[in-house]
């Protein structure tokens, strides 16, 4: 089953082993969603798969009896420095395809994943308290010793362990087990250590020994009994969301080293002057917005961009600052579909130490780094109403407050925010505050679909060749006329980012000195599944998947779930959705 390449879905963190092929030496995941997965290894620079390279993924999904395997394009690779220390090298895979009924799988398990708390030791009373406090908040899974906690731990989404019991020393022990970093920078239950589960200490114990584990990080709260369903189910809660934090936080630093890595290989040498000068457009439609941008530029007031997803919306932005009298300041980005609320908000405007779990030092926030400059702020849509708020109260007061600060500090900057949804209707609709979209839209500029706009093309393809020459250290000669003719007739459903991909896997796969021929662009895509969004695709593959299993087990839904490997509840559930007759 192939995937929709621009479909986006719902990532969940989860942190298994995995095996690849090529192999990547101690390779755990770190979130997967339908399109693809993120992964930890231990390579060296020369080894292992590198961008474009066909990865084959073998991963056991919590609760399932039968490995997962998948086939996946490596889309980016970041070897090592300073924000990833557990492991050596990670990497973002693309999901190309599945073996058998994997999709499904994976569908089902991202649809009804819940939250997953270890318990140790605990005595029937506690498990009665620990289920009348948290009651169908959290999963929890019980373990009546080390082999059977390490068990739970191994699922892989387990976001927190509650060590309980009256036994001090194997309570204590198990905590510093589920926290020590070994001599392969592993941890009780193998995986690396930042990845490893909240422990919270629910038991008597002496309070200098709850200290030393407090030193070592390795606790995040100890509730001596008795407790009350109120505190117990507060501090169980608070370690889940540390580790969502955490991860989250794990994956924004792999994504920001990679893009520095990739703003340090664009600065490696001087640019040609045809990449300083940005990709060159055609079109009569790109024409009148570079005049618009024109216009507005030395202007600093609000610039709204509307288009769909990779339009090119963020080059526009930076036209926009490199014309106006901002240029030699800061320009920062944000993709505000990507954080959690609290993140973002800490991302914008700053927190102080201790503001919040994991605040360990103070931070200044993005727009008081671009304090002179610019500030562009994509899928604002994606942004709370209560984020909304505050970020129009910057607009209106230019004084930004950093989260747990008292002070508050001026600063001096443009914006300019993308949304890929009409705006106006979102505003319709209750989504999004009206006063922040009138303060957004003083000038609102569309930026058109590369369908529209035909003849900027082969112009964008050329100066992306010519960038990931730059980039890569290669020396492709240009385009066929065979592989013009395909690129002017795809339908580019992703817009000017799916180009951009196209072109720099072309350019690693095309040998230096020769013409990328078509063999080095993706085979053009069946006329119906090029249309079908991703979720008509997944619908018609699962209903196939379900009916099949139904006959094979002579319409037995139990045998059938068992089967597939899913639960049978959730089985009927998906076969009524989508009309499968049980």
């Amino acid at each position: 089953m192939k995937i929709h390449p621009l479909a986006r879905a719902h990532r969940r963190l989860l942190s298994v082993r995995v095996v690849t092929a090529p192999d990547i030496h101690r390779c755990w995941s770190v979130n997967v969603s339908l399109l693809g997965i993120g992964l930890l290894g231990s390579v060296r620079h020369d080894e292992g798969p590198h961008e474009g390279d066909a990865l084959d993924l073998e991963l056991l999904l919590p609760g399932s009896a039968r490995p997962l395997r998948a086939r996946g394009e490596v889309r980016w690779r970041n070897d090592a420095g300073a924000a990833v220390t557990h492991a050596s090298t990670a990497f973002g895979v693309f999901f190309t395809g599945f073996e058998d009924d994997g999709l499904v799988r994976l569908s089902s398990y991202l649809e009804d994943a819940t939250t997953t708390v270890a318990v140790a030791f605990a005595d029937a009373m506690a498990r009665t308290q620990l289920e009348a406090a948290l009651g169908d908040r959290v999963q929890l899974e019980f373990g009546d010793d080390n082999p059977q906690v390490e068990r739970i731990l191994a699922r892989g989404d387990v976001s927190a362990l509650v060590i309980c019991g009256d036994d001090e020393a194997r309570s204590l022990l198990l905590a510093e087990l589920a926290a020590a970093v070994t001599e392969d920078n592993q941890t009780f239950g193998g995986r690396p250590r930042d990845l490893a589960a909240r422990v919270v200490l629910c038991t008597a114990t002496d309070p200098l020994h709850v200290a030393r584990l407090f030193d070592g990080r390795k606790l995040h709260r100890w509730l001596p009994p008795p407790w009350s369903s109120d505190v117990l189910r507060d501090a169980i809660l608070d370690a889940c969301a540390e580790q969502a934090m955490r991860l989250e936080q794990e994956r924004m630093a792999m994504e920001l080293e990679r893009s520095l890595q990739r703003e340090r290989a664009l600065r490696a040498g001087p640019l040609p002057a045809a990449l300083e000068t940005g990709p060159g457009f055609q079109s009569a439609s790109m024409a009148a917005v570079l005049s618009q941008v024109t216009t507005v530029a030395p202007y600093k007031v609000s610039v709204l961009l509307q288009g769909e997803t990779g339009t090119g919306k963020e080059v526009i932005s930076r036209i926009v600052h490199r014309m106006s009298p901002r240029r030699d300041a800061p320009f920062v980005v944000q993709d505000c579909g990507t954080l959690t609320e609290t993140l973002l908000e800490s991302e914008l405007f700053g927190h102080v130490r201790g503001a919040f779990t994991g605040a360990i030092a103070d931070h200044p926030g993005l727009f008081v780094l671009a304090d002179g400059g610019s500030v562009f702020l994509d899928e604002i849509e994606n942004t709370t109403p209560a984020l909304q708020a505050k970020l129009l109260r910057v607009l209106e007061t230019g004084e930004v407050r950093p989260v747990g600060g008292k002070q508050a500090r001026r600063v001096d900057v443009r914006l300019v925010t993308a949304s890929n949804r009409d705006l106006a209707a979102e505003v319709k609709a209750g989504r999004f505050r009206s006063d922040l979209y009138f303060r957004l839209n003083t000038f609102t500029i569309e930026v058109p679909p590369l369908r529209e706009r035909s003849d900027d093309v082969i112009a964008l393809a050329r100066y992306f060749l010519d960038l990931f020459n730059h980039q890569h250290g290669k020396g492709v000669m240009g385009l066929s006329v065979h592989a013009e003719r395909l690129l002017l007739a795809a339908d580019w459903p992703g817009n000017v980012r799916e180009l951009r991909n196209v072109m720099e896997r072309a350019v690693l796969l095309c040998p230096t000195g020769a013409l990328i021929e078509r063999d080095h662009l993706p085979r053009p895509r069946a006329e119906a599944a090029a249309r079908a969004p991703l979720g008509e695709l997944l619908a018609g593959h699962e209903r196939d998947t379900l009916r099949t299993a139904l006959l094979r087990n002579e319409g037995v839904i139990r045998r059938a779930a068992r089967e597939l490997g899913m639960n049978p509840v959730t089985f009927a559930r998906r076969a009524r959705k989508l009309g499968v007759s049980v």
